[in-house]
């Protein structure tokens, strides 16, 4: 969320940032025309009287009204130049402090002037760029309040899109995002995106279930005929032939039975039977059934919520998987609901610790030989007993594979 909330903020910010210049660009242009409207205006009438007063003056009937003087106090120095080389002009200045227009031309060897006063424009001007900057001020809020509208729409889109592709990722293949194509008579890039992911998943579903099935539908088939061979193997007079014969049967046999566990595990139909586990006792246990040599060590035993048979074929699969592609000594070590399992060979591919494990790949050859199915049941199960595993290696070598199991109270109907 930090991020998406980011881009709406910034989308707001870009767009009230483009309006607000836009709105002073334009400010200053209705402020430059109507400031030189109005002074023209003033100008204007100043230059009026100057002529009145330079008519009167000629004729010697005096300035005209009583704004008019010879070379007044305060006259700038500008007009005064202006009017000593024959001139006229117009300008705005002060007289008795005040803000005046001023107009002044040559009158003999002397500057004869006029003035008006000048305030009341200024006041006209301070509030036609109040009037501005409100109208510039007003349409930015209303600009950044549409910004952050349509960027909080786009946002909450993605958001939407990004939590139905995590939960895609975290293997509910059921999600979509729902936008479809043909629903609107308008097409952007966001509904483009979540039309685009929601087929790829569709298409994934598919893939998956197709592989899903032919899975099952093999393991199945290969069930009976390899029944039926291993027992006709047993009736072979004894030999190497039919130790021979009897081992490859028993490898594959082991193999339709992953597959058909695997197969059951997809369809997501397996439940747990919980129950309290003394874990310390429960992994001393099935490192003795296994007759794998690990040595235990219980830092601080715990009582956990997990169903036994499940937990059994995990970690028979673990110690399985650290003696037949690690190296001795293998390691397990019990503390409180965390069981870490470790063996010294050459770790884990970096594959499997990114993507996790997956069915007929081992990765690393040095991992040894296999059909990948072993981790990829550990998995499996460890999702129907709700364990959080992690897959990584050892600084100093080795494969180091944690698992956390749950702690929790037994429903009345467990």
């Amino acid at each position: 969320m930090r991020v998406t909330s980011s881009l709406r903020w910034k989308i707001a910010l870009t767009t009230t940032a483009v309006c607000c210049a836009v709105a002073a660009v334009l400010g200053i242009l209705v402020h430059d025309v109507v400031a030189r409207q109005i002074t023209g205006e003033v100008r204007k009438d100043v230059d009026r009287d100057l002529d009145e007063a330079l008519g009167n003056y000629q004729y010697g009937t005096g300035y005209g009204d009583g704004n008019a003087a010879l070379d007044p106090a305060g006259l700038p120095p500008e007009l005064r130049a202006l009017a000593a080389r024959g001139e006229t002009g117009s300008m705005v200045g002060a007289r008795d402090g005040a803000p005046v227009m001023w107009a002044a031309g040559p009158a003999d060897h002397s500057a004869l002037a006029v003035w008006q006063p000048y305030e009341g424009t200024r006041a006209r001007l301070r509030d036609i760029d109040t009037a501005i900057l409100a109208s510039c001020a007003i349409a930015a809020g209303l600009v950044a309040l549409a910004g952050l509208f349509l960027a909080d729409r786009i946002s909450r889109r993605l958001v939407r899109t990004a939590a139905v592709a995590r939960r895609i990722s975290a293997g509910d293949l059921d999600a979509r995002v729902g936008l479809a194509a043909g629903r609107t008579h308008y097409r952007d890039e966001v509904r483009d995106l979540a039309v685009a992911l929601d087929s790829m998943a569709g298409s994934l579903q598919g893939r998956l279930e197709a592989e899903k099935r032919f899975t099952a539908d093999v393991a199945h088939e290969l069930r009976t005929p390899l029944t039926g061979s291993l027992a006709a193997a047993s009736l072979l007079p004894d030999g190497r032939p039919k130790e021979m014969i009897n081992d490859r049967l028993k490898a594959l046999h082991l193999l339709t039975e992953d597959l058909l566990e695997i197969s059951r595990l997809d369809s997501g139909v397996e439940r747990a039977d919980l129950a309290r586990v003394e874990l310390g006792r429960a992994v001393e246990r099935i490192v003795t059934g296994t007759r794998v040599p690990a040595s235990v060590r219980v830092v601080r035993d715990a009582v956990v919520l997990t169903d036994r048979r499940r937990l059994d074929r995990i970690m028979a699969n673990l110690l399985v998987n650290a003696a037949k592609h690690g190296r001795p000594p293998v390691e397990i070590t019990v503390e409180g609901p965390l069981v870490v399992v470790r063996d010294h060979g050459p770790g884990y591919p970096a594959e499997l610790i990114e993507q996790g494990p997956q069915r007929f790949r081992t990765g690393d050859p040095g991992r040894g030989r296999g059909h990948g199915l072993g981790l990829t049941i550990v998995l499996g199960q460890a999702a129907v007993l709700e364990i959080a595993l992690d897959f990584a290696n050892a600084p100093d070598g080795g494969a180091v594979t944690t698992l956390r199991l749950p702690i929790g109270k037994l429903t009345p109907g467990s």
